[in-house]
């Protein structure tokens, strides 16, 4: 072994950008969060030259003369200024790496200006040195780096092709749109506009300028606030018949961050567990605002992870946050329409428990006037006046100081009126005639669906008592899965008895697989339990639902159609099965009418 002998700056700086500069993703990554976090309200990146030339241009505040030249050294930053300051990070960048390993890799041209100067400064980087000089320009900096890893051909060996390299970039800029949406984006690749935004500060209008226009219908708007705590989420999720086959489209922000964070993908992962397949995942733009000082964003050279101080908080928060965007009776802000006000009583003295709904009628202006619908327990007392001018019992009540009811919040209620059944196809789909289009329901899984939420709401299942029931054969290790889940079983009303060590007997089911072929069900509940020992539960309820619900290829008249549509228009989540197979499809009648070449 040599002699032990000091590296030099240029060494150093590019032993360190490995750590920080993996490929052209990270330069555009750093120097764009370093445009958001000057204040820039429009950025531009250019790609050319196989992603080994970027230039990303800024309105932003610009880099003052006398600090260009530190800019570009090693642990410089105005971000910063202690280490207590790493506990209370608010900016995107921080650790001041990014320019001095950029520079040590590349070809550099900087211009920028400061809105106190009436002329900016012109800085060429090569090789670690620096060059300075006088320029006109506007307000702001343009970063110009040229032939990226040309001092290094071990690195640009191993990049992939310029294609893979670029779609790095796009979905950068596209997540940074997306938390960004007061910053208006352009993103050219070749010389062609790839992605361009409005920065209208509006996540809404920024999904729509990086995806498709259509997609927002699909979309659950997600809000959720905790003041004691300080967290704070919001965003959008996509709907459960709307998935696609990859995590690809997990847009998870801490504090406006993008990161990859597995409490954060974990959460949403299982909200979405029994209304998704287990191939297809949600389309997610979730941001997580919490205190600085309880998340740690230093953990990795790239900033891509981070830690909290309490995890469980954080899961739990997540979790329901996103389970309440997608359930009907959500306390967050729903759409315009079919609205209902939801009076929650206090509960003193004697008074009596009341719960008032109220329509949210087009006609009606005054938001003081409460309508209760008929068939409500009503204290007459209670309210102004009484009007019978409807058929639907109308009681108009106008909040006094002393009555018992507290904050509102709105919850989305199905349509009253009944659905226009128009039949039943293939005896296994039912037709529904709707306003905008042909709604195709598989009568099984929205049964299925509402048997599911029913029985997980309900405490008490009621059940069959068997006279007569047949003995089925088990092999050992099926018997002993039973043993082990007896209990359990017992509580969604399956009671057996072990005859010998191969042979069990049903004495009890669930009322509602009360004509079900035991056989069946043993064979239905070892096939799902046996492969998800963790998840028994709700695998016993998903296999209880399945197996009482109607099937395919069964005949319904006009009755049974109603009562399914019914029941499953007031399920809490009716996008999917609990296996996470979608209900309904809905053809649109601009689609039908364009097929068949019809002008309306």
């Amino acid at each position: 072994m040599g002699r032990i002998i000091q590296l030099s700056k240029n060494v150093i700086n590019q032993i360190a950008a490995g750590e920080v500069i993996e490929r052209p993703f990270s330069v555009v990554k750093e120097l764009v969060e370093n445009s958001v976090d000057a204040g820039a309200t429009r950025v531009s990146v250019e790609i050319s030259n196989d992603c080994r030339n970027i230039r990303v241009a800024d309105n932003g505040s610009g880099i003052h003369p006398d600090d260009i030249v530190l800019a570009f050294s090693k642990h410089a930053t105005s971000k910063i200024k202690t280490g207590e300051d790493l506990y209370s990070v608010k900016t995107m960048g921080f650790r001041g790496e990014a320019l001095a390993s950029i520079i040590s890799i590349s070809k550099l041209t900087c211009i920028t200006r400061t809105k106190e100067f009436e002329t900016g400064v012109k800085v060429e980087c090569e090789n670690s040195e620096i060059k300075s000089s006088m320029t006109g320009c506007a307000v702001g900096t343009i970063m110009d780096i040229r032939e990226l890893f040309y001092n290094l051909p071990a690195r640009l060996k191993f990049l992939k092709s310029a294609k893979t390299e670029f779609a790095y970039i796009s979905e950068l800029i596209q997540a940074l749109s997306l938390i960004h949406s007061e910053v208006a984006f352009e993103l050219k690749n070749n010389g062609k506009t790839v992605l361009k935004t409005t920065g209208q500060n509006s996540l809404s209008i920024a999904m729509s300028e990086v995806f498709r226009e259509d997609t927002k219908k699909n979309f659950r708007e997600v809000s959720k606030t905790d003041e004691l705590s300080g967290l704070e989420i919001s965003g959008y999720v996509s709907t459960p018949d709307y998935t696609r086959a990859s995590k690809k489209d997990y847009y998870m922000y801490v504090n406006s961050r993008v990161v990859k964070c597995p409490v954060f993908q974990k959460a949403v992962d299982m909200v979405y567990k029994n209304l998704t397949s287990n191939t297809r995942y949600p389309f997610i733009v979730l941001n997580l605002v919490i205190p600085p000082e309880d998340v740690d964003v230093n953990v990795h050279p790239a900033k891509k992870e981070v830690r909290y101080k309490n995890p469980n908080q954080i899961f739990n928060f997540i979790y329901s946050a996103v389970d309440s965007a997608l359930s009907r009776n959500t306390g967050t802000e729903v759409e315009q329409g079919n609205r209902y006000t939801v009076f929650e009583p206090k509960k003193h003295n004697d008074a009596p428990q009341l719960k008032v709904i109220s329509s949210d009628y087009d006609a009606q202006k005054n938001s003081d006037d409460i309508y209760i619908e008929q068939g409500s327990s009503i204290d007459i007392s209670l309210y102004n006046s009484y009007d019978k001018e409807n058929k639907s019992e109308i009681l108009e009540f106008k909040p006094k100081e002393n009555n018992y009811f507290t904050q509102s919040k709105l919850i989305e209620k199905p349509v009253q009126e009944e659905d226009i059944i128009i039949g039943q196809y293939k005896k296994t789909y039912i037709l529904i005639e709707r306003e905008d289009g042909l709604e195709i329901v598989d009568q099984h899984i929205a049964e299925e669906r509402y048997i599911y939420e029913q029985l997980k709401k309900s405490k008490n299942i009621d059940c069959q008592l068997l006279f007569i029931s047949d003995v089925i054969d088990v092999s050992t290790g099926d018997k002993a899965l039973l043993e082990a889940n007896k209990d359990k079983l017992l509580r969604f009303g399956y009671e057996m008895d072990f005859l010998s060590d191969n042979e069990v007997i049903f004495r009890k089911v669930p009322q509602i697989l009360s004509k079900v072929s035991p056989k069946e069900i043993l064979a239905d509940i070892l096939e799902h339990i046996s492969g998800d020992i963790d998840n028994i539960e709700e695998q016993i309820l998903i296999t209880t639902s399945c197996k009482a619900a109607v099937k395919a290829n069964t005949y319904l008249n006009q009755f049974q159609m109603q009562e399914i549509i019914k029941n499953w228009r007031s399920c809490e989540k009716p996008f999917t099965c609990p296996h996470g197979r979608p209900i309904s499809h809905i053809i649109a009648h601009k689609d039908l009418a364009r097929f068949f070449q019809r002008s309306k």
